[in-house]
Parts: structure tokens; C-alpha cells; sequence
């Protein structure tokens, strides 16, 4: 941790807040010396202190470690381009327009790269929607938690359950990329 870089960052932050350094002591359970001590880069938090730090300044703990931001390249990709995050432990999926520092029960996530499937799912054009069905396994400890349509500019995501079969509809926008996710075997895509 270099404590320049990460008192610069703490003090930029907090002005940000529109925080004194005696408000943003309050907060974390410090004095106002210590806050004046870090933002000089003449000591750093104690480490227990960094995940109210954290919160309270709204940045991430390897950002406070770093003492910088990294900011993304602002996408002007297609949606077909969207990072999906997964969290192994709860289920809890997001997706990102580019790679984001992403976190879930502890745990930092990766983005999930899409799979070509050995079998696809059926998908046929009923009326104005896109019907998908699949024999897959819809146990609680092996299922497909979501399928998703994307197409240029649109996402259309289906949360699916376990011990339900795999049928859905997903309205028809026109040809995409289908993904869906498998609780074992990870996120796989296909053509439509």
C-alpha cells in the first residue's frame, strides 16, 4: 500500500462527500488526527478499519489498497458484447456492459466466458416470442438459473427455477446470441 497514493485518494473521496475530516472519523470510529495523519501519506488505516472506510466512501478495498480508480473504457460496443458474473455460493448473476470489479458472498467474480454446448436448447418462433424448452436436469443442485436474449441494443433475461422444466418465452426482437447458465457446467451460447 503506498500511503501517499491511498491518502490522496481518501481525501479526494471524501470531498467528494462532501465530508470534513472530522465527519468521515465519525463515521469509521477514528479521530480527525488520523484522517489528517492518512490523507498526508504519513500512516494508513488500520486494516480493520478498511471495509467501513470502504462503505463509507463508497470505493472498493483494492481501490483504497491502490490508492487509485481504475476507470472503464466507455463501451460503444452492441449488447452482445455484455460480461455476465455468476456467484457460485448464491446464485446472484449480473451483467456488465465491459469488465467490472465485480464481488458476491465474499468472493471477487470473473466474467463468465460463453461456451459453444454440445446439445442446444429447442427454441421455436411462436407468435411474437421466442419459446425455449430443453430436457436438461431442472434439480436444485443442477439446473439452468437464467436464459437470456441478446441482440444489438437489447437484453432479455429470464430467471428460471429449480424443479420447474425448461420453458420459457422470451419476446422476439429479431436474431441473437441466446445464453443461458448451468449451475454445473457454467454459461454456454447459442445462435438464434
Amino acid at each position: 500500500m503506498d500511503q501517499e497514493k491511498t491518502g490522496a485518494l481518501i481525501r479526494a473521496l471524501r470531498a467528494q462527500r462532501g465530508l470534513t475530516q472530522k465527519a468521515l472519523a465519525e463515521a469509521v470510529g477514528v479521530g480527525d488526527k488520523a484522517v489528517s495523519k492518512w490523507e498526508r501519506g504519513l500512516g494508513c488505516p488500520d486494516v480493520s478499519l478498511l471495509p467501513e472506510l470502504s462503505r463509507v466512501l463508497g470505493v472498493g478495498l483494492e481501490a483504497l489498497l491502490s490508492g487509485r480508480l481504475d476507470a472503464n473504457d466507455q463501451e460503444r460496443g452492441n449488447m452482445k458484447k455484455l460480461k455476465f458474473y455468476v456467484c457460485p455460493d448464491c446464485g446472484n448473476f449480473i451483467a456488465a456492459a465491459v469488465e467490472a470489479a465485480v464481488s458476491c458472498c465474499g468472493r471477487t467474480l470473473l466474467p463468465l466466458e460463453p461456451q459453444k454446448p454440445e446439445e442446444l436448447l429447442s427454441v421455436e418462433k411462436i407468435d411474437d416470442s421466442w419459446f425455449i424448452s430443453s430436457p436438461h436436469p431442472m434439480t436444485k443442485e443442477h439446473y439452468i438459473s437464467f436464459t437470456a436474449l441478446l441482440t444489438g441494443d437489447t437484453l432479455f433475461l429470464r430467471r428460471l427455477y429449480p424443479e420447474w422444466d425448461l420453458q420459457t418465452r422470451i419476446p422476439c426482437f429479431g436474431h441473437g446470441i441466446l445464453l443461458w447458465y448451468c449451475t454445473r457446467h457454467g454459461l454456454f451460447r447459442q445462435i438464434i
